[in-house]
């Protein structure tokens, strides 16, 4: 791989990973593990071991697009728009405590990444399939986040 190329590749770990400090920015904290979830919520453990490894992927299927086709307007549009959409969900549900808004702006995330998905796939179909563990992942956030939004009306009178 040449110089070029991994610095490349280093600007886009650097992105997604700005984009991940939303999550250490608006941390769950103890609002979050007195909420009523539902059963099948992963453990507390799994969620920065599971975003550490979409957020490398993420990164990856940006830069292998890059290196395939350059910055194509299109492609990189849909995933400017999954990463904002990403960085806002934390802030929505942990910042502002608005599932309400949280959950659309998750529903909206993953559609953004099946968007994704589509338009990188011409282009790079590994890059295609690294976001596909991703897409799951916010198909899961979005069903647990309407779960906690709606066991715990308390917690969310004004949403």
């Amino acid at each position: 791989m040449s110089l070029p190329s991994l610095l490349t590749l280093g600007v886009f770990i650097v992105l997604v990973f700005a984009v991940a400090m939303s999550g250490a920015i608006f941390k769950p904290g103890p609002w979050y593990q007195r909420l009523d979830k539902p059963s099948w919520t992963p453990p507390n453990w799994a969620f920065p071991v599971v975003w550490s490894a979409l957020y490398v992927m993420i990164a990856v299927a940006g830069w292998r697009v890059y290196e395939t086709a350059g910055l194509v307007a299109l492609p990189f549009a849909v995933y400017g728009l999954q990463l904002v959409l990403n960085f806002a969900w934390s802030w929505l549900f942990f910042g502002i405590r608005r599932p309400d808004l949280a959950f659309v702006d998750v529903v909206l995330m993953a559609l953004a990444i099946a968007a994704n998905i589509a338009v990188f796939a011409p282009i790079d179909a590994i890059a295609a399939w690294l976001l596909v563990p991703y897409l799951v992942w916010a198909i899961i956030a979005a069903c647990l986040n309407r779960s906690v939004w709606r066991r715990n009306p308390q917690e969310f009178a004004r949403a």
